[in-house]
């Protein structure tokens, strides 16, 4: 990180002299300085601002640098707190110290003294800031679920994503909602160099234009309503690490132009602010849109999609790798059978049928979402047929929700194809792949399933 952002350092102290001295020495260091006398507006500050470090005096009216430091201490861990006092009271620096402040500088101080500890601070709140990204990305999703499935299209995934991930190649995640995308952009990241620096996730559709680009790029104290103090945006907390841009087809016009030039430049200046900040982070992309739709229609910018579109890893539905939907559906009642202390011992065959033959317009999540309602309703240790919900079971919801998966404008032909391959799939899944009960099902001649197998390459098994 360059001198001329090192960090916003927080100064109280009732001596306004000591204030005015402080500020001025910090300020010429290169950091941002807010200097305040009353040390209960301190503490309120620090619930709205972002702090890097914090200097405190001992000995003030209404609070003393002790209660300052239990504070910060139990609300903001991950910040320093270095206490000022006078030479004649080192006795409760000292003890300031055993109680965790990161260390204590005796008035009256040199200029050198205090800017080096202050930097010493600084970067302790750095690598603290890191880990504590690190850890919560890790522990918020990918330490519990891992990319699970033995299909050839799941493994082909895998295979794309371990090549890439060793580079620093920019990598675009299609694929429908539910598939998993940043599950993938999560395991690039822990296979990458940049594992031990941050995941930094952000949803584009979440937020309207003008929070998402405060959000990303950061704001200066006062650039808009509620400003309050300075703001680091995502692309700085991704510093050496991965950003995520989720629902990349829903930024605005304007946001594309914005991310274009920072994925060329490699430059950003926060929103109300002149100064340039150089930026370093591998960006993993995903959307569920088709950005070829998105260019023609006039939504999507070309030069952006280039840009983005370097690797592209696209995610199968989980209607088209069936075979890991038991393995799935194991994985989830495993959690949250565990998580709902409830312990369950499995799915009878006819649930596993179900489950394979459905078409699952949600994909993987929704596949969660069911299992979990399972575990929770029922009142046996084994999932059947009847603890299913009933658009699992009943024939009509079935049929709709796999025409409700079709684009409005279709090739009959090609469409009524692959519905005809869906229902011999589903077919052969309820009859245990035996083709004589799947042709029964089907009411056509064995010769005709064999005949229909072949046409749309359908494994008997």
């Amino acid at each position: 990180m360059s001198e001329q952002t090192q960090g916003h350092v927080l100064i109280i102290d009732d001596e306004k002299n000591y204030l005015l001295i402080l500020e001025t020495i910090l300020e010429d260091g290169g950091y941002t300085v807010t200097a305040l006398s009353d040390p209960v507006m301190a503490l309120a500050y620090l619930d709205e601002a972002e702090i890097d470090v914090v200097v405190t005096d001992m000995k003030m009216p209404g609070m003393t640098g002790q209660e300052i430091l239990e504070h910060v201490r139990k609300t903001f861990p991950h910040i320093p707190v270095l206490i000022m006092t006078a030479f004649g009271s080192i006795d409760r620096a000292v003890e300031a110290m055993r109680s965790g402040a990161f260390d204590y500088i005796a008035k009256p101080f040199a200029n050198d003294e205090i800017l080096l500890s202050v930097r010493k601070a600084f970067k302790l709140s750095q690598a603290e800031q890191q880990n504590r990204l690190l850890r919560e990305s890790l522990a918020e999703k990918f330490g519990k679920h891992s990319i699970i499935g033995n299909s050839k299209p799941i493994q082909d995934v895998l295979t794309l994503a371990g090549k890439v991930a060793p580079t620093r190649s920019t990598v675009l995640v299609t694929g429908e909602s539910g598939t998993g995308k940043e599950l993938v952009a999560r395991a690039i990241h822990v296979a990458s160099e940049r594992r031990d620096m941050p995941f930094v996730s952000v949803n584009c559709m979440s937020l309207n234009p003008g929070v998402l680009e405060s959000e990303l790029f950061g704001h200066e104290k006062g650039s808009f309503t509620g400003a309050v103090a300075r703001k680091r945006g995502r692309f700085e907390l991704a510093q050496g690490g991965t950003l995520f841009l989720d629902e990349i087809g829903e930024l605005s016009p304007e946001m594309q132009v914005k991310l274009l030039r920072v994925l060329q430049e490699r430059i950003i200046e926060r929103v109300g602010g002149t100064e340039s900040i150089a930026v370093d982070f591998r960006l993993v992309a995903a959307t569920n849109k088709v950005l070829h739709e998105e260019i023609e229609a006039g939504r999507f910018r070309e030069d952006l999609f280039y840009r983005l579109n370097v690797v592209n890893i696209h995610l199968p539905p989980l209607r088209e790798r069936r075979e890991d939907i038991p393995i799935l559906a194991n994985h989830f009642l495993k959690k949250f059978s565990q998580e709902n202390n409830k312990p369950m011992q499995g799915f009878t065959s006819g649930a596993i049928d179900y489950l394979s033959a459905y078409e699952w317009p949600g994909n993987v999540r929704q596949l969660e979402n069911v299992i979990e309602r399972c575990v929770v309703l029922s009142g046996r240790d084994v999932i059947d047929v009847h603890d299913l919900p009933a658009e699992l079971r009943d024939e009509e919801m079935q049929f709709k929700s796999a025409v409700d998966l079709l684009p409005l404008k279709v090739n009959l032909s090609d469409t009524l194809e692959k519905i005809e391959a869906a229902l011999i799939r589903r077919a052969l899944v309820h009859a245990g792949f035996v083709q004589v009960k799947a042709a029964e099902l089907l009411d056509v001649s064995k010769s005709l399933l064999q005949y229909k197998l072949k046409k749309y390459k359908i494994p008997a098994k």
